[in-house]
């Protein structure tokens, strides 16, 4: 009776359509797939990577979280995901690297942000830091893609990170520096540095430790909760042993093995304000953090000639290139010996007698 418009009267070809897109839409639906029919954006990219994440089980989902929540929605969130260009993502890219660094703020009030470090090495960690935040985009766009929300993930592709911005430089602390860190804790926070120098675990890994992890025969205490979410065993060496023994004497198997002060637990962030105190009284200059002591303990073997292989296991890397990457320059190796022993004094090295010229009047 009247003319086909298309939305609510349909010709015979409009109807054979619509009923192709309603067998898709339900195919999909039954196999498990999103049909929603509004434009997919970042935002929704984001929240389906990060339940993901969750569901996997993986450890950075907080940190992933904030990330997306501080420097991607706001720039990115509204932004249909099909239509994002290389050239939009690289200008927020290199946004972020010419911002100055976020300084902590109380909840609901306005970000305060750290005086930027003009110098090349100021320059150099916020290129690493737009570095990790652009990987967490990437991540989703690419769960996205993957999920068949975008036809193409050219866009992001083509956005390459900046270069030479990490840095092998690992900061350890000596062994006089060791005794003095140690000398400087309250009694409490001491067993938790000394587990950490004579270990290698991360602050997280030792503040969930209980009695039952620690087994006596073998000489290994066991970490359940690491950052890999993969347990591993870390070899202890006599003075561990004889450490983590007295730790838990007398001890349940499901108590604490690390207590503080008020016998409460170690929880996130409790150690930051012990380690400033301690290196301030021990004179370590600059004050270094709690991960320094995991670092310390990796460098310490490989400067012994402990094997990368070996290294990495200790310290549940999941291969040993991030070993290499901070330890390898540590190790013994060919060309530095060979160098040592054959390249000459030349009479400058600084222990030969020096007589000053005199200056004629």
């Amino acid at each position: 009776m009247q003319d086909a418009d298309g939305i609510a009267i349909l010709d015979y070809g409009q109807a054979q359509r619509a009923a192709r897109q309603w067998w898709k839409s339900e195919t999909r639906r039954e196999e498990g797939h999103d049909t929603r029919t509004e434009p997919f954006t970042v935002a929704d990219a984001i929240a389906d990577y990060l339940k993901t994440l969750e569901r996997r089980g993986g450890k950075s989902v907080y940190h992933t979280c904030r990330a997306a929540e501080t420097h991607i929605l706001p720039a990115l969130g509204s932004l249909h995901v099909a239509k994002l260009t290389a050239k939009r993502i690289e200008n927020w890219h290199h946004s972020l690297a010419e911002k100055a660094p976020l300084a902590r703020s109380k909840p609901g009030r306005k970000p305060n942000h750290r005086k930027f470090d003009r110098s090349a090495d100021g320059i150099r960690k916020r290129r690493a830091t737009a570095n990790r935040i652009l990987t967490v985009l990437k991540a989703a766009l690419n769960h996205a893609w993957r999920a068949g929300h975008l036809t193409s993930d050219v866009a992001w592709r083509r956005v390459g990170p900046f270069k030479a911005v990490e840095t092998a430089r690992v900061r350890y602390l000596s062994e006089t520096e060791c005794v003095r860190l140690v000398n400087a804790c309250e009694p409490a926070f001491r067993n938790l540095v000394r587990a950490a120098l004579l270990t290698g675990c991360r602050y997280s890994e030792l503040a969930t430790m209980h009695v039952a992890d620690f087994n006596t025969d073998a000489g290994v205490v066991t970490v359940c909760e690491s950052k890999a979410n993969k347990p591993r065993h870390v070899v202890l060496t006599e003075q561990g042993q004889r450490l983590f023994a007295s730790l838990t004497a007398g001890k349940l198997g499901n108590d604490p093995i690390f207590i503080r002060r008020d016998g409460g637990i170690w929880r996130k962030s409790h150690q930051l304000r012990p380690m400033l105190e301690a290196c301030h009284r021990a004179k370590i200059k600059p004050a270094v953090s709690f991960h320094v002591l995991r670092h310390t303990h990796g460098s310490t073997l490989a400067m012994r000639g402990v094997p990368m292989g070996v290294i990495a296991e200790q310290l549940g890397h999941a291969d040993t290139r991030m070993t290499e990457k901070h330890y390898a320059h540590l190790a013994p190796s060919y060309v530095a010996d060979t160098i040592r022993a054959h390249f000459p004094t030349l009479g400058i090295g600084g222990d030969e007698t020096v007589v000053p010229l005199r200056h004629e009047k």
